[in-house]
């Protein structure tokens, strides 16, 4: 067995049980971390593909900012804060498990890298992965994906949508009342008698 076929093996079981234990454990912030190792996973395959835009977008979109979404909702969600207070250390195993996993996976993308610049593949004839994908999105399939585009704008616009609410006790200003406005509204004159000191 290759190198690349054990990176492959090893990619692919972390990928399965990660993925597995997002959706069999009952704590959401151990569902988090586990989806954080099952992304990292997924990026490496597509490193072993040669698709490292594909790769390094995973990372910096998913785990990046998809991730930091999902850890909000499960904080805006009803949970009892006190009770995840009084078992934070229960968080702290599977956070380590996690991090030495990305920890060996990057160790054999390393690895791989070294042992893969010995024998030097070919170069691709249409350039790199990027301006291959770029091609076919924008050129090949530019229809579907701005169809999706749009079909994402208007999800984001709904969820806006449904979970936007007026605040009544909120104080704003009005800046068209606030240039209509004449002197005469804001100033009033009044004329008072004039008071004289007795005796």
């Amino acid at each position: 067995m290759s190198f690349q076929s054990f990176t492959f093996y090893a990619f692919a079981a972390i990928l399965v049980i990660a993925a597995l234990r997002v959706v069999t454990t009952r704590n959401p912030v151990h569902a988090a971390l586990w989806l954080v190792l099952s992304f990292f996973s997924a990026a490496g395959i597509w490193i072993l593909l040669e698709a490292e835009f594909l790769a390094i977008a995973l990372v910096l979109v998913y785990v990046g900012a998809v991730m930091v979404l999902f850890l909000f909702v499960v904080m805006m969600l009803d949970v009892n804060f006190e009770g995840l207070r009084q078992h934070f250390r229960s968080y702290l195993p599977v956070a380590a498990v996690v991090g030495v996993l990305v920890l060996f996976e990057m160790a054999l993308v390393i690895i791989g890298s070294r042992v893969g610049s010995a024998v030097t593949a070919p170069p691709s004839p249409t350039g790199s992965n990027t301006s291959a994908l770029g091609r076919l999105l924008y050129v090949e399939y530019v229809y579907p994906f701005e169809i999706a585009a749009v079909v994402l704008l208007v999800a984001i616009v709904a969820a806006i949508a449904l979970t936007h609410r007026k605040r009544r006790a909120v104080k704003h200003q009005d800046p068209s009342r606030q240039v209509k406005v004449r002197a005469a509204d804001r100033v009033r004159l009044v004329r008072l008698p004039s008071e004289h000191p007795p005796g």
